[in-house]
């Protein structure tokens, strides 16, 4: 079964139970080879803009992968026992990452190595930065715990009556949480109160996810019963219960949640909409350069699939060559 999945503008990656991470290029539709660095259950991924990606395994590593070559750039022994879960702060300049050794570990991106340890009295399963970086929330079992970034210090803490399942900050200040029951739960950061609770499905909700597109703020959520549902989400009538926009019985057991969408039509639909003549012939320009980039890149993921890794010599190897490439594009 999956136990995690993290997209960004072209790559969905999907981590599981049999200790691969599975890339899909969402672009061409098609798989696009798999990272074996890990050694147990994948329990957490994420992306940190077109760049980069962070891994996180029960064998107590967190790997940090290039996203144009799909190279494992760093391999940190992260926990003693099993990570399960991190977040990158907004800079990506730092990272937190919760395991079953009870530590909070801050970790150091630009030199890659351990920041801070704080201890923590029982085993977090959830850590998330919110969007601004101010604030952190980790959870443990049913509580959320608080914290801010210049303290390092808890500033309040949210208590629900079932496990947490999953948890999503809607804005800086405004968290989502859904557990194990059916009922969706917003709360505010500053004052911990309970804003708006709602039903959302007939069985626990095991994901959520959130989503701005067109000032259209869309709350997704993923449950035991199989159901993926999207609610359109008023933040000026924060108490209203949101409205169901769709939903679709997947007749799956579902386990994890993530959005892709298709940036780039939409940029293109807009730029479409009211871009003169010479700047629709520069954006023409820019996506030709654009796609000349994704080529360069295609024959060393080939190679990654057949090899399922890349050695270094190989690497050292594909360099030049893609240089000599570089000039060649730039001359024509």
């Amino acid at each position: 079964s999956l136990s995690a999945v993290a997209v960004n503008n072209r790559y969905v990656v999907t981590g599981s139970r049999d200790e691969t991470i599975q890339i899909y290029d969402m672009k061409k539709k098609i798989e696009h080879g798999a990272l074996l660095q890990h050694n147990g259950t994948i329990t957490c991924l994420e992306f940190y803009g077109t760049a980069h990606l962070l891994s996180g395994a029960e064998d107590g590593l967190i790997c940090i992968w290039n996203t144009k070559r799909w190279e494992c750039l760093k391999s940190i022994k992260a926990h003693k026992g099993h990570v399960t879960s991190l977040s990158i702060h907004p800079s990506g300049k730092l990272a937190l990452s919760v395991g079953t050794d009870k530590t909070l570990r801050t970790w150091n991106l630009v030199e890659g190595r351990s920041a801070f340890i704080k201890n923590l009295k029982q085993n977090a399963h959830i850590i998330k930065w919110s969007p601004d970086g101010e604030r952190y929330v980790t959870v443990i079992t049913s509580k959320v715990d608080i914290y801010k970034l210049d303290t390092a210090s808890i500033t309040g803490t949210i208590t629900t009556e079932k496990r947490i399942s999953s948890l999503r900050f809607i804005t800086d200040s405004i968290l989502a949480i859904a557990g194990d029951d059916e009922i969706i739960r917003f709360y505010s950061c500053d004052s911990q109160k309970c804003l708006c609770e709602f039903k959302a499905h007939e069985n626990r909700i095991k994901d959520i996810y959130s989503f701005e597109r067109e000032g259209q703020h869309v709350i997704v959520t993923a449950s035991s019963d199989g159901y993926i549902k999207m609610w359109n989400l008023d933040l000026n009538k924060i108490k209203d219960v949101p409205s169901l926009l769709c939903e679709v019985n997947t007749k799956a057991r579902l386990t994890c949640l993530a959005v892709w969408l298709d940036q780039a039509s939409e940029m293109k639909e807009n730029s479409d909409k009211a871009a003169t003549l010479s700047q629709g012939n520069e954006d023409e320009k820019s996506s030709i350069v654009r796609k000349n980039k994704v080529c360069r890149t295609d024959k060393s993921v080939k190679a990654a699939k057949k090899k399922r890794e890349i050695t270094p010599e190989k690497q050292k190897s594909e360099a030049p060559l893609q240089k000599k490439k570089k000039k060649q594009n730039s001359s024509s």
